[in-house]
């Protein structure tokens, strides 16, 4: 069984992460306009009293009049955190605002997090009850038993809108998957296996139900808490809940219980399970240690004992994770979206039937990309789907709505299926995980990346948090007194041992001085002297030279000087590629649209054959991102009108590119909004480009850098580069005043570039 590493943070990256920009993980935007006079009236006094009357004559018009429908109240008292225990109501938002993160970005829900400050059940019961209306579904998280199981249900009884806990139902749903497909491997009939389950709280009884609800029999599972295994008959530390699950039996520990069994469920404590009880369960065990962080026992202990095992964990750097993850985002989307009254047991057998049929079809790229190059297939050590493959969002969903509506408690019927999958898949745009897609890759070949600022604080921790990450091996340009004062000020004094590299190295400096003469002597008429005196003077320079004398693999730079100040000083060491240009392509992502734009940063005023070859390499560099390349020439005009001096040149560059026979679409010239909206496409149905554009090809770098800064600045917008495409060696060029997170993702590219392009073929 392979293992992975785990990614390490410290607490103070974390806290860093939390207060950067706004303190916190979520804020609330306006989804209507809201800039004149007209827009206020409409969506306060006088108008908003229509929707008001008709909520009123009709409360079901909410859905249609407000956000309530695709609203999810995340609520915890903060009695059972993690696994830290009772820290309290305001602990836990940290936590509650993670989950609505999470809401948004897999399921494109919106959440509010409400911590409620009270132990007791029937006071949290009733503000829950008496704030529901405003919402589409309530998601409780992280409270204590057996409180969870009282409030739940209570709230199930009195509320006529989706209630989940996740830390019961996602955990089973995802545990009662992953049973299905290791049943299917095993060759074992879900009739006749016997199971133990070693723990007795909120996930371990949720687990249960849905086993037996998804075809175990009552009498083939023996539950196991501390006391022992529950039979009917004890009295000793019972409950309705536990009582439930009591049966017929002559056992009383774990041991006894173990003995012959097919299936272990442990939802308990680091340690429970040994060894010598592993050897005495049947044939080709199931075997589920998903307590957190550390298992009942390592997938390493039982390999030692039962090759034969098909394991799972709780665990990340472990194959097949049960991770809610899977589950709970989905699950209510597709709840949400039929109006469903409530998850029903039927919603959630059909959940886990949709996560293990979807684990055993073929993997698509993007899980391949996202897992570094590995292409997991259906077996012992892939039982349940990753978390970033991209089908979840249209698979689960549907399954539940189908469901919901099956077993009579929607409000709301789909009638088309297939258009309904394809709107789910709008929802979400697959340049979330770009980054995400690039790291997992980049973590499978790690590559020694210099970071040519080394004294700067954001290139710093940059630095600090590649290398804590795993993404790769840094190198840190600078003095090394002046990096060491700079990391004591930062907080990350303890255990640093980044490379730290700079002009005292003399051999190095021989040789980066020798390499930059014999290319500089000629083409520039520099002197030896010359040469040395760039060399020791100039980060930039040194780091260039070490990508370029093969003793780094890529390199990234700016933050603290202009972009054309860096590219003046890497090209006198480094060459454009040969037969490309050199340009600037920003990834722009904005409301679940991702376009790429270039030139932004080299070429002021390119030329149609240019124009026509930075499409082409933009086109490229594109599809190593994963997207098909849909290209528009971008101007002040739409297919010559208005026809100027300044747009002859861009219909040129669209005519050379018809000539190159190109593998990808393309057209223009175009205003953005063209390019960019569909809708426009019904004023020009001859546009060769189907859908919107990705890419759009600027007619200078003026206009480029005009747009992409403004997006930018206008906020909710996630900008990454520019990336320096056409360059003869991975550099990039991070922009004056760059956070951390955007070097760590320029120098993430880098290495990536360094992995999947070949700097040496022409």
């Amino acid at each position: 069984m392979k293992k992975t590493k785990i990614e390490h943070y410290t607490d103070k990256e974390a806290l860093e992460f939390h207060n950067q920009n706004k303190p916190g993980k979520i804020e609330i935007n306006s989804s209507k306009p809201m800039t004149t006079k007209r827009d206020l009236a409409l969506a306060y006094s006088p108008g908003v009293a229509a929707p008001v009357k008709a909520i009123f004559e009709n409360p079901e018009t909410a859905y249609d009049y407000t956000s309530k429908g695709n609203l999810v109240a995340v609520i915890s008292n903060g009695s059972a955190i993690l696994g830290m225990g009772n820290l309290g109501a305001l602990a836990s938002k940290p936590v509650m605002e993670g989950k609505a993160v999470l809401f948004k970005r897999f399921a494109d829900i919106d959440s509010i997090d409400l911590e409620i400050d009270s132990s007791d059940a029937n006071e949290i019961i009733n503000s829950i009850k008496n704030f529901s209306c405003s919402f589409g579904g309530i998601n409780l998280e992280d409270i204590a038993s057996p409180d969870c199981f009282i409030i739940e249900e209570k709230l199930k009884e009195l509320l006529d809108i989706p209630v989940f806990h996740d830390d019961q139902h996602g955990t089973a749903i995802i545990t009662t998957a992953a049973l299905i497909n290791a049943l299917d491997i095993s060759g074992k009939s879900i009739k006749d296996i016997k199971i133990v389950v070693n723990g007795a709280g909120a996930s371990a009884i949720a687990c249960t139900n849905l086993f037996k609800n998804s075809g175990v029999l009552n009498e083939n599972v023996t539950m196991v808490d501390r006391k022992g295994v529950i039979y009917r008959g004890r009295t000793e530390g019972m409950d309705q809940w536990k009582s439930a699950h009591a049966i017929d039996t002559k056992n009383r520990t774990l041991e006894e219980a173990i003995n012959g069994s097919d299936v272990f469920l442990g939802l308990s404590a680091k340690g429970a399970l040994k060894k010598e009880l592993v050897k005495t369960m049947a044939k080709n065990p199931i075997i589920f240690a998903c307590a957190n962080p550390d298992p009942e026992i390592t997938p390493e202990e039982i390999m030692e004992v039962r090759s034969d095992a098909i394991i799972a964990t709780g665990r990340s750097d472990y194959p097949n994770q049960v991770n809610n993850l899977i589950g709970f985002p989905y699950i209510f989307r597709g709840a949400l979206d039929v109006r469903a009254t409530t998850i029903n047991e039927e919603m959630k057998v059909a959940a886990a039937n949709a996560i293990a049929k979807l684990a055993r079809e073929d993997v698509p790229d993007e899980v391949v990309a996202a897992m570094g190059g590995d292409r997991p297939r259906y077996g012992k050590d892939y039982i349940i789907p990753s978390t970033f493959d991209p089908r979840l969002i249209s698979v689960i969903p549907a399954a539940v709505a189908q469901a919901a509506m099956d077993s009579g408690v929607s409000r709301k019927d789909i009638k088309d299926f297939e258009v309904y999958k394809e709107q789910l898949k709008q929802r979400l745009n697959p340049s979330v995980t770009i980054m995400q897609g690039i790291n997992s890759h980049i973590k499978k070949n790690q590559k020694r990346i210099v970071f040519a600022d080394g004294e700067d604080e954001n290139t710093l921790k940059a630095a600090i948090a590649f290398k804590n990450s795993k993404l790769g091996i840094p190198v840190l340009v600078g003095k090394k007194e002046n990096i060491k004062e700079r990391i004591k000020e930062i907080g990350y004094s303890e255990n640093f041992d980044i490379e730290i590299i700079n002009s005292q190295d003399t051999k190095k400096r021989e040789k980066y001085v020798n390499y930059l003469f014999k290319k500089m002597q000629r083409e520039q008429g520099l002197l030896e002297r010359d040469c040395d005196r760039l060399v020791r003077n100039d980060r930039v320079i040194w780091a260039s030279c070490m990508v370029a004398c093969g003793d780094a693999d890529g390199a990234i730079t700016g933050n603290t000087r202009r972009f054309g100040a860096s590219l003046d000083k890497i090209t006198q060491v480094v060459d454009a590629r040969p037969g490309e240009i050199m340009f600037g392509l920003n990834m722009v992502v904005a409301k679940g649209k991702t376009i790429f734009v270039g030139d932004t940063s080299v070429n002021e005023y390119p030329s149609s054959e240019e124009l026509a070859e930075i499409a082409i390499s933009s086109a490229r560099v594109v599809k190593l991102f994963g997207f098909v390349p849909k290209v528009a020439f971008v101007s002040h005009s739409t297919f010559g009108q208005p026809l100027t001096s300044r747009t002859k040149h861009i219909k040129k560059a669209v005519e050379i590119l018809k000539s190159r026979n190109v593998d990808f679409d393309f057209d223009g010239d175009m205003q953005p909004d063209v390019a960019l909206n569909e809708e426009y496409k019904e004023l020009y149905p001859f546009s060769s480009i189907v859908g919107n554009a990705n890419i759009l090809i600027m007619p200078g770098q003026h206009s480029a850098a005009i747009s992409y800064k403004m997006m930018k600045s206008l906020g909710n917008t996630k900008v990454i580069g520019p990336l320096l495409i056409g360059l003869g060696q991975p550099i990039e060029i991070a922009p004056l005043r760059s956070s951390t997170s955007e070097i760590i993702n320029l120098a993430s590219v880098a290495a990536y570039s360094a992995d999947v392009i070949d700097y040496k073929k022409n």
